[in-house]
């Protein structure tokens, strides 16, 4: 399944270079290992046009310790063909 999600332009940033290989979001969506999230670039007010898809490889969510109630900690991997090209 794909899910359409924002992200602020500083983490999206790091997904791109590769410093943020994870995600932190509310369960609300029922992500599971394999699912691909579409990331797009959102400053709070309107979004760049900057996109990037990534692959869920790995998941924990709120049966782990440490790991809030209702949310869940997405480990990813960029589906590299399908960034959108940018100056960084």
């Amino acid at each position: 399944m794909e899910h359409e999600l924002k992200i602020y332009p500083k983490y999206f940033e790091d997904v791109i270079l590769g410093k943020k290989t994870f995600e932190i979001r509310k369960n609300d969506r029922k992500y599971c290992v394999g699912d691909v999230l579409l990331l797009k670039e959102w400053d709070n007010i309107k979004y760049s046009g900057q996109e990037a898809k990534a692959e869920v490889i790995y998941l924990l969510d709120d049966r782990f310790i440490g790991i809030q109630p209702g949310y869940v900690v997405m480990g990813i991997e960029l589906v590299t063909e399908d960034i959108e090209e940018r100056n960084l």
